[in-house]
């Protein structure tokens, strides 16, 4: 095995680039918690590291940036790719190791079977991104496969994405764990993003309105049902609407947490619930969500 690959206690983690590579380092690493990323790596991706250490023996972080969830008009060539930066991130967190395969690696063909998200996939971000969870999940079950983790951490701030790959495990019985990680938030609320570096301070303070928003449907929820914190919610992107810069929304929506399927104003549904919201600033796209009790 090539030295590179040799177990480390400490230090720069070892970079693994092929299958092969990964499947010899493997036997080395005991249990193994897997964080699937795309890299410009932040404190948020610090937190999934963190909770993921405490989940297995060792870390493993990806580093891919995922050709197949990008849609044709969507910032695949803009997305930031700051490897060595990455790399610094992972050594300070302790991570053993980092898959980082090229495109041709994962794809060394094109991909003709893919991963359907069947109905949950369709709505909210599946709607407004054709085609996204098929990329999400078919690179996941991938990862899975190549890696062979004990447990995979995922953030809930993509809580749909989170909510699929359960159910893909689920319904598709592969031998895994899968954690979520609760959101972590700049102290203005921001949910942390690696998009959130596109905005200029003006769009930063339009794009406050998400978390706003989510934290006044919080405060409103008081087991009576979904009117009064969509109300609330909607109140604070209204305004945004007529800021400047303007905030464009693209969804607000109360769903349940486990199909995502819409709980609609007037309903008198109770319980748990998600309200998810995704919103245009210029030309970032920003996703973000709370966990409600109706």
């Amino acid at each position: 095995m090539d030295s590179r690959n040799e177990p480390r206690t400490g230090g720069v983690p070892t970079i693994v680039e092929t299958r092969r590579e990964l499947a010899e380092l493997r036997p080395h690493l005991g249990t193994v918690a897997l964080v699937p990323t795309m890299g410009a790596l932040h404190e948020g991706h610090r937190s999934l590291f963190r909770l993921a250490a405490e989940h297995a023996d060792t870390v493993v972080a990806s580093i891919f940036v995922n050709p197949l969830q990008f849609g044709p008009n969507e910032d695949y060539e803009r997305y930031p790719r700051t490897f060595d930066a990455d790399l610094e991130v992972c050594a300070a967190e302790g991570v053993r190791a980092v898959f980082a395969p090229s495109t041709a690696e994962m794809y060394p063909a094109p991909q003709v079977v893919t991963v359907n998200p069947g109905p949950m996939g369709g709505v909210l971000e599946g709607e407004f991104r054709p085609g996204f969870f098929d990329g999400v999940l078919t690179v996941v079950a991938k990862l899975l496969n190549m890696v062979r983790p004990d447990t995979a951490v995922f953030g809930e701030k993509d809580a749909q994405q989170l909510a699929l790959v359960r159910r893909m495990v689920r319904d598709l019985a592969l031998p895994v764990r899968i954690v979520g990680a609760p959101t972590l938030r700049d102290p203005d609320g921001l949910a942390v993003s690696s998009r959130n570096v596109y905005l200029s301070p003006a769009e930063r303070t339009t794009a406050l309105a998400l978390s706003a928003a989510l934290f006044a449907a919080r405060d409103a929820a008081d087991g009576g049902g979904p009117d009064r914190p969509l109300a609330a919610a909607r109140t604070v992107l209204r305004e945004a609407e007529t800021a400047d810069p303007p905030l464009h929304v693209d969804y607000l929506t109360l769903v349940d947490p486990d199909t995502f399927a819409e709980i609609p104003g007037g309903s008198a549904h109770g319980g748990a619930a998600i309200l998810a919201v995704a919103a245009r600033v210029g030309a970032t796209r920003l996703i973000d969500n709370i966990h409600l009790v109706l």
